[in-house]
C-alpha cells in the first residue's frame, strides 16, 4: 500500500474546506453588502466582456487582452471616505461675523471721508460688536481661549489659518479704538476725560483708516481658508469663494448703513450694496454651475435653499435700495434684507461644504475623471 495516500486525501479535504469556508464569507459579505443599500464588487471570476485583439487578423504578437466590467462604485460599508468638519454652526456665525466687521469699517471709512456722521458711527458701532461676536464665535470654536494665543507664537505665511489670526489681531484694536472716538463729544471738556476729549477723535479717524484697510483681507480669508482644506466642494471652488466673501462683506457693510442712516446720508451705502450684490451672485452663480459634480451639495438640500434665499434676498435689498432713495422705511426694509441674505449665503456655502465630504462620490468620482484626463 503507498503510504502517501492518506496525506494527500487528507489535503484535499483540508483544500475543500478552506475553498467552501472562503465561498461562505464571501456570500455572507455580498450579503450584508446588499443590506446597507451596497453594490458588491464584482467577483473575480466574472466572464470578460470585451476581447481585444493586437496585432491585426493573424493574432501578431502579444495575443489577447482580457478586461473585466468596470467596478461600481461603492464606499466601504458606506462609511465617508473623508472625515466631515468637525466645525459647527459657530464656524458659519464666524464666516457671517467676520464679514459684517469687514464691511461695516468700510462704510465708516466712506461715512468718515465723505463727511457723513451717521455712516461713519453706524459703522465703527457695527464693526466692533462684530468683530468681538467673531473672536467670540472662533474662540469658542476652538474650545479654550489659550490656543487663539498660541497661534500668535508664528507667522506663518503659508497658513490661511495664521495669516487670518494676524489679520483679525490687526482690524480688532483699531476697530475697537474707532469706535470708543465716538464718544468723545460726551466727555467733559476740562481735566483727563477732557484730553480723552481732544486727543480721541483724530486717534479715531486714523485707526478708522487702519481697520478699512485691513477689512479687505479680513473679508476674504474665511474664503482662502475654506479652499485650503481637502472637503471637495470648497477646495474646488477656490477662484470663487474668496469673491463670494468680499460681495457678502460689502452687501452686509451696506445693509448696517441703509438701516442706520438717514436716507440723505446713505449715498455710500446704496453704491456698496450694487457691488457687494454684483460680487457676491456672481460668485454664486459660478459656484453653482461651474464644478460639475461638486456644485451638487450647493443646489441640493439645505444648502440648495439657504442659496435660493440668499439670492432672492440679495436682489430683494438692491432693488429697495435704489428704489428707496427718500424713502427711511424702504431702505431700512432693504437693509435687512442685505443682511439676511449675508447669512444666508455664508450658512449654505459652509453647509454645502459639510454635505460634499459626508457623500463619498464627491471626493471619489472627481479624483477618477482627473485620473482619466491625466491618462
Amino acid at each position: 500500500m503507498n503510504p502517501d495516500r492518506p496525506v494527500g486525501a487528507l489535503f484535499r479535504r483540508f483544500r475543500d474546506r478552506l475553498a467552501a469556508d472562503r465561498a461562505a464569507v464571501a456570500e455572507r459579505a455580498d450579503a450584508d453588502a446588499g443590506d446597507a443599500g451596497l453594490t458588491p464588487h464584482p467577483p473575480r471570476d466574472t466572464a470578460p466582456t470585451a476581447r481585444r485583439r493586437r496585432g491585426g487578423k493573424g493574432g501578431g504578437r502579444g495575443g489577447e487582452q482580457l478586461t473585466v466590467p468596470p467596478a461600481e462604485f461603492t464606499s466601504y460599508y458606506g462609511r465617508p471616505v473623508l472625515k466631515p468638519p468637525v466645525w459647527r454652526w459657530d464656524i458659519a456665525a464666524y464666516l457671517f461675523t467676520g464679514g459684517l466687521a469687514a464691511g461695516s469699517s468700510m462704510l465708516a471709512a466712506g461715512g468718515q471721508l465723505t463727511g457723513r456722521p451717521a455712516l461713519r458711527r453706524a459703522g465703527r458701532v457695527t464693526s466692533l460688536a462684530a468683530v468681538s461676536a467673531s473672536a467670540y464665535f472662533l474662540i469658542n470654536d476652538l474650545g479654550r481661549p489659550s490656543r487663539f494665543h498660541h497661534m500668535l507664537r508664528v507667522a506663518k505665511v503659508t497658513s490661511p489659518m495664521s495669516v487670518g489670526t494676524w489679520i483679525l489681531s490687526a482690524f480688532g484694536p483699531a476697530a475697537g479704538l474707532a469706535a470708543i472716538a465716538e464718544v468723545a463729544p460726551r466727555l467733559p471738556e476740562r481735566g483727563l476725560l477732557g484730553l480723552g476729549r481732544r486727543l480721541l477723535p483724530p486717534t479715531g479717524h486714523a485707526a478708522g483708516l487702519v481697520a478699512a484697510v485691513t477689512a479687505p483681507a479680513l473679508a476674504t480669508y474665511t474664503g482662502v481658508l475654506l479652499a485650503d482644506t481637502a472637503v471637495p466642494s470648497w477646495h474646488e471652488a477656490y477662484p470663487e469663494l474668496p469673491v463670494i466673501f468680499a460681495g457678502s462683506a460689502l452687501a452686509s457693510g451696506a445693509g448696517v448703513g441703509l438701516l442706520a442712516a438717514p436716507p440723505g446720508q446713505a449715498g455710500p451705502a446704496r453704491r456698496m450694496a450694487v457691488a457687494g450684490a454684483a460680487l457676491e451672485l456672481w460668485g454664486a452663480h459660478r459656484v453653482e454651475n461651474r464644478l460639475g459634480l461638486l456644485s451638487e451639495p450647493y443646489a441640493d438640500g439645505t444648502p440648495g435653499k439657504l442659496l435660493s434665499a440668499g439670492r432672492a434676498l440679495t436682489a430683494a435689498g438692491v432693488a429697495g435700495a435704489l428704489v428707496g432713495r427718500r424713502s427711511r422705511l424702504l431702505s431700512a426694509a432693504s437693509g435687512g434684507a442685505l443682511l439676511a441674505a449675508a447669512v444666508c449665503t455664508r450658512f449654505g456655502i459652509f453647509h454645502g461644504g459639510v454635505a460634499s465630504a459626508r457623500d463619498p462620490k464627491y471626493t471619489v468620482v472627481p479624483q477618477r475623471e482627473r485620473a482619466d484626463r491625466r491618462a
